[in-house]
This record gives C-alpha cells, structure tokens and sequence, in this order.
C-alpha cells in the first residue's frame, strides 16, 4: 500500500473506490483541473436540456456532489429528477446521505456496462467512463445514445491521451507540477500513478469521438479542456 493523500492509500495497480466516500471530494478536487469549473459548465447546460417532467441520469454518481451543485442551480425545477448509479457501495451511501433532504435525487447501486439506464433528457459522465474497461465501454456509449430522448444531452468529461508521444510527455510532466502545485508529495504523485496502472485507461480526443460517432451521435464539439483533461457535449 502506498498513500497517495493525506487520508487515502492504494495498492500498485490496485486503486479503488472503495472506502474512500468521506475523503474523496477532498482528493477529487485538487486531483483534476477545473473540476468545480466543470460542474458549474453542467449546470448551465441543463437550462437548454430540461423539458417539463426531464429525467437526468449521471453514471458514476460518486458522493453526489455534482447531484447536489445541478439540482441547487435548478432548484426552482421540482419536476426533475435526478438518478446516480455507482457501482461503489459506500458512494451510493453517501451521495443518499448527501441529499436525503431532496426527493428529487435517487442513487442506485449497479454496472453501468449492464444497467439499463431510463430514458433521460441529460446523460452526463464527469471522469466516470476512462475506468470501465475498453472491451465494454463501447455499449455504455451505446445505452447512452439510445435512452436519451430525441434532442438531448450527453454530457462526457475524461482524462484523455495526447495524439503522439512528444505530446503526453508534455502533457503528464504538466499535470504533475500542477499536483505539486497542490501540495502533493512527489511520493504521494508516483504512489497515485502506480495505483492507476491497469485501472485508469484513458482514450484520445479521437478515441472519444470515435465511440460517441460509433453510438450514433453526430452533433458533438468540445466544451471545455485543460491539456490532458477535456468536457464534450452531444446532442441526439
């Protein structure tokens, strides 16, 4: 076991979700550029994705801080409702426990590779996909495009690979000043990163493309990048 935060270790090739729901918005946050800044880019979003009695279905729902962020920005919207699915036990908790008091927020325990998913008028994915592994991350992208409704939203945020090699090792020695711009340690960052081995799989812009192109969308742009970290939306 390495630590990789003050409150959080992992294994080599080993990280998990598991049992870190009271730490993980801490880590998140420092973790992954403009990662406030990208809630807030959802929630602005919903004002042109929400028809009258709008399902939004979020995959990878973790502590339900996003749940939280988007259903604050529209709470005047008492039609919506808001549905998590995470995979982690101890996530799914947490985000009940995190908007108990909203009864427009449901969180389900299941795989998003095999859970149908409603119909919805928002798909959103913020960092979820890049750690569902490549041989079924195809047909999330898939049941992504056919529940959302005629003129909706998928909204997907990932770590994404650079086109050449010159270019991730411009990119990944980037991102680890950035960690140690926020009071990582240097053992903290490789701990981290020998943790991901296996786990995290990160596509290209392109490969991303490709897979929402491959699901059936067409209108697709980029809305928000930070070298290695990069927000799309579609429309069906």
């Amino acid at each position: 076991m390495g630590q990789v935060d003050l409150k959080i270790e992992a294994p080599n090739a080993g990280w998990s979700f598991e049992n870190i729901s009271d730490d993980f918005d801490e880590h998140v946050e420092r973790s992954v550029p403009l990662y406030r800044e990208g809630h807030e880019l959802i929630c602005q979003l919903g004002d042109f994705f929400l028809p009258r009695n709008a399902v939004v279905t979020e995959l990878g729902a973790s502590t339900g801080a996003l749940a939280s962020r988007f259903l604050q920005h529209h709470s005047d919207r008492k039609d919506i409702r808001y549905v998590g699915i995470d995979v982690v036990g101890s996530m799914v908790s947490k985000a009940s426990e995190n908007l108990a008091d909203d009864p427009r927020a449901e969180f389900i325990e299941a795989d998003i590779s095999t859970h149908p998913f409603d119909s919805s008028s928002m798909v959103i994915s913020y960092y979820c996909l890049q750690f569902i592994p490549p041989r079924a991350r195809q047909r999330v992208f898939d049941i992504a495009y056919e529940t959302l409704d005629w003129g909706g939203a998928f909204v997907l945020f990932e770590k994404v690979r650079a086109p050449d090699a010159r270019f991730q090792d411009i990119c990944s020695q980037i991102y680890q000043d950035y960690k140690l711009q926020r009071n990582f340690s240097e053992a903290e960052i490789i701990n981290k990163q020998r943790s991901l081995k296996g786990v995290l799989e990160p596509f290209s812009t392109q490969g991303n493309l490709d897979l929402m192109k491959r699901a059936g969308f067409v209108d697709v742009m980029s809305i928000m990048k930070w070298v290695n970290f990069e927000g799309f939306l579609a429309i069906k």
